[in-house]
């Protein structure tokens, strides 16, 4: 299915933001959701992605919709939230950045299924994973997990 990455999911957020994945440019993935998919998407940019845009500035996203195929490439969990949209992962420079985050969507009272600064030592990279689901979120924050992967 060829699909039109320029759609606007929110105000500030594309499907191509969600979808675009060198990793899958690279193994030759298509990394098409499905309209179930891009609904969860446009969900989680306008209840989360979009507070934290207008309180923080540009959001550069790492890791959004990721097709089964992707998920296993990139080593993510067999029920990983990106699989359905509910997730986008967004760099981060400093983990206090992600702090300040988590402060804000809990002073708020935004709804959010989860926000976890995330680690790989490996590569020092920090990231933070954020989701919503519809109807179901668990308003779990943690500020450091450490992920050892083998890459």
């Amino acid at each position: 299915m060829n699909q039109n990455t320029n759609m606007r999911l929110s105000e500030h957020f594309t499907l191509r933001e969600f979808t675009i994945s060198g990793t899958a440019i690279m193994h030759g993935i298509v990394n098409n959701p499905t309209e179930a998919d891009i609904r969860r998407m446009r969900l989680l940019c306008e209840h989360v992605l979009e507070p934290l845009r207008r309180r923080f500035g540009v959001l550069r996203i790492t890791s959004g919709f990721r097709c089964a195929a992707l998920n296993k490439k990139v080593g993510g969990v067999k029920n990983s939230q990106h699989l359905r949209g509910e997730a986008a992962d967004l760099h981060i420079g400093d983990p206090e950045v992600a702090r300040k985050m988590i402060a804000f969507l809990q002073e708020e009272g935004i709804e959010f299924d989860q926000c976890l600064l995330e680690y790989n030592r490996f590569r020092s990279t920090r990231w933070v994973h954020i989701s919503y689901v519809k109807g179901h979120n668990r308003r779990q924050a943690i500020t450091q997990r450490g992920f050892y992967t083998e890459e």
